[in-house]
């Protein structure tokens, strides 16, 4: 099966309503156009596979060998670099930009991307291990527990201890594409997505439910009753306008005669 991917920034959570009055709780996703800044082959590199180019950034923030990378593609020094293999680099062209719209509702797709950082924490938050009797005898509360058999007299690699949490690569499967936003450079995905606000993202098409797609889900759309209303309001306006014009002139010609009146009485 084919795949595909694209890099995009992880904006946050917020919610969506479908027609028949279903929340659904989606993760926003902008995807700027990635740029194809490679093209690797079985006879280049062993493999295929094509590299994509996220976020432009300054040439003076770039080293020589950047800038002479993404020349070849004739682009601009890109931020983050990542591969997506798998796909069919016929269907590519060096230079060639990805938008959103690789994706389609209903989607299925595997999200990758960088879990948020805890600090050092003790075993109990980390592995969630069982603290010891608290009482004032006990002398052991919140410790490591055994760290091994008494010969050879090491710790076993891959013993649970204090350290650092959090701050790893993380990839959620089997996600939906709830929307696509071109116009606005965004995907929706349902659900929650690995990683902080603004952090990268890596959406590829999922593994394990390659040939799968729901049905596209019916969202409600605020943008046109608000340009109703808005147009209502103008309408309304208008209409007001127009009549206080037609009282002010009739107001103006009953003037105009009470004083023709008037003088045709003086003379």
């Amino acid at each position: 099966m084919e795949r595909k991917g694209i890099l995009g920034r992880k904006l946050g959570m917020t919610q969506v309503f479908e027609k028949n009055g279903k929340l659904v709780p989606v993760t926003v996703v902008e995807v700027e156009p990635n740029t194809v800044t490679q093209i690797k082959t079985v006879e280049t590199d062993g493999y295929e596979a094509i590299q994509l180019g996220f976020e432009t950034k300054r040439e003076k923030l770039s080293n020589k060998a950047e800038l002479g990378h993404v020349k070849k593609a004739n682009a601009a020094p890109k931020r983050f670099l990542k591969e997506i293999r798998g796909v069919d680099v016929s269907k590519y062209s060096l230079g060639q930009e990805l938008t959103c719209e690789v994706f389609e509702e209903g989607e299925m797709v595997d999200v990758t991307g960088t879990s948020k950082g805890k600090g050092f924490q003790g075993v109990i938050k980390r592995y969630n291990q069982s603290r010891g009797p608290m009482g004032h005898g006990s002398k052991y509360h919140r410790g490591v527990g055994s760290l091994g058999t008494m010969r050879p007299m090491r710790v076993f690699k891959g013993k649970k201890l204090p350290g650092h949490m959090g701050h790893v690569t993380v990839t959620m499967q089997n996600l939906e594409i709830v929307a696509v936003m071109p116009e606005d450079n965004v995907i929706l995905i349902k659900g929650n997505v690995p990683g902080p606000k603004k952090s990268l993202v890596i959406i590829k098409s999922a593994i394990k439910k390659p040939n799968v797609k729901k049905d596209k889900i019916e969202l409600i759309s605020y943008k046109t009753e608000e340009v109703k209303e808005e147009t209502e309001v103008e309408e309304v306006a208008v209409e007001q306008a127009a009549e206080e014009t037609t009282l002010e002139n009739v107001e103006a010609e009953a003037e105009v005669e009470a004083n023709e009146a008037s003088q045709e009485e003086a003379e």
